[in-house]
């Protein structure tokens, strides 16, 4: 019993640890922003880790939005509620389904590539490197990739809720045999700006998180090759369990009436 709860607390130690460098790291890096970033290095993460994401977020959101639809339209037309298809489909993957899938690929892209980047340059002693020519890594390095994914989540959202929806339509108007009409007019009327707006607002917060933590876990990653393996791994499940954790959160604050 004693070893157990010796076992307990030096984890729950170690998480609170991990949690307060994280949330001093997130400090750090909004300080940095007094200095205006280099627009060229942000834009070049903007490409790189929003723009080479648009592929894997299309399949994912629009087989998503087809399967829900495949799965509620025989129920809803079944109890004669096939005019509302259109808006449930529109209003849970705005809400939900979209920003929290949009969160699960980028940290499993994006994350991983932000962490694999950030503990190859601390393994082969380049941050060391920025750290001799008074160059802070956390304003050249963090600062940049944090900008472009709480900037680029959400577009990437917004193209996921198109899709999705569209996937939705598809299956709706070629499969249900609900008329196309009745979908769009369904989005129209039980659909509003804040269901969009907050999934945006969702993704931000989960695009700060990606970026914040695969920084973080790159720069304290093990030494040698095998300690970039065990960074990337741990920054993807970090991340997403803290997504599915404060989506909760967000959503309890955003969409609560």
């Amino acid at each position: 019993m004693t070893s157990f709860l010796e076992k307990l607390g030096a984890a729950v130690i170690r998480w609170l640890g991990l949690i307060g460098e994280v949330v001093l790291l997130v400090f750090d890096t909004f300080r940095a922003l007094k200095k205006p970033p280099r627009i060229r290095h942000v834009v070049s993460q903007m490409a790189h880790l929003g723009v080479d994401s648009l592929p894997i977020v299309a399949l994912t959101l629009f087989f998503t939005g087809a399967v829900m639809t495949l799965q509620i339209a025989t129920e809803f037309i079944r109890f004669g509620a096939q005019s509302t298809i259109g808006g449930v489909v529109t209003i849970a993957i705005c809400r939900e389904l979209g920003p929290v899938l949009v969160g699960v690929v980028a940290a499993g892209r994006v994350g991983a590539a932000i962490t694999a980047e950030i503990s190859t340059m601390k393994v082969t002693e380049q941050i060391d490197a920025l750290r001799v020519m008074a160059t802070s890594p956390i304003g050249y390095l963090i600062v940049p990739r944090m900008l472009a994914c709480m900037m680029m989540v959400p577009v990437l959202t917004v193209f996921g809720d198109a899709i999705g929806v569209f996937g939705g339509w598809a299956v709706a108007t070629g499969y249900s045999g609900v008329s196309s009409l009745t979908y769009m007019n369904s989005i129209d009327v039980f659909t509003k700006a804040h269901d969009i707006v907050g999934g945006m607002i969702k993704a931000s917060v989960f695009g700060m998180v990606i970026a914040i933590l695969g920084c973080h876990m790159g720069l304290k990653s093990p030494d040698g090759a095998e300690g970039v393996g065990i960074a990337t791994t741990r920054s993807v499940v970090a991340s997403i369990i803290v997504i599915f954790m404060l989506n909760c959160f967000l959503s309890l604050i955003l969409f609560s009436k």
